[in-house]
């Protein structure tokens, strides 16, 4: 089996919808955790709003070059996974966190050049088939040539955890793809990251 990955723009939003399914948290999120503005809750505007904007945030369908906020897995054609990956001060939410990924790290909140892998998402019936892996080292890929100076993660360390906190992805999935730990925040959380410059 194959597993190919595009970015998000040159798929079809349909694709994309079958990977986030029609129910369950990832259906609910449509991935803006960390893009709730100023005094948002997922409260306080519905789900299809939320893939309204992720929608406009992926650009889907619109192969030409642009900016779009993601990438796309493929297993043998099908839509199977999904991962956010752009600069890291499109994360409102991330920015405004007071530990993670900022704890003990002398960081400018306002770099654009810093990229950032914020979820992974593999679809129901899909999972342990390396489909996180493969959009690990795509999203290495992607941001390098959109000009990253450096590119990082903040996985989840622990294996005793709930389905839904794997968003952020694993140690292990972000180690394979070459990043190396630059902090722990949190006795669950930590930074990963690959600078370019030095590598």
């Amino acid at each position: 089996m194959t597993i190919s990955v595009v970015p998000a723009n040159e798929a079809s939003w349909e694709d994309l919808q079958k990977i986030f399914g029609t129910r369950g948290t990832a259906a609910r999120c449509q991935c803006q955790r960390y893009k709730l503005r100023r005094r948002e809750s997922f409260g306080s505007f519905p789900a299809e709003e939320r893939a309204d904007r992720l929608r406009e945030q992926t650009d889907c369908g619109h192969p030409e070059p642009g900016q779009t906020s993601g990438l796309v897995a493929y297993l043998d054609g099908e839509p199977v996974g999904w991962c956010a990956v752009e600069p890291r001060t499109a994360y409102e939410g991330l920015l405004r966190n007071n530990r993670v990924p900022w704890t003990d790290r002398e960081e400018d909140k306002s770099d654009g050049s810093v990229w950032a892998v914020t979820c992974f998402l593999t679809r129901t019936g899909y999972r342990k088939r390396g489909i996180s892996g493969a959009l690990g080292r795509a999203a290495v890929d992607f941001a390098r040539e959109r000009g990253a100076r450096a590119v990082e993660g903040y996985p989840i360390t622990t294996t005793n955890v709930i389905l839904e906190e794997l968003h952020v992805g694993t140690a292990g999935t972000f180690a394979d793809a070459g990043f190396t730990e630059v902090s722990h925040p949190t006795p669950r959380r930590v930074v990963m990251r690959i600078d370019f410059a030095a590598t």
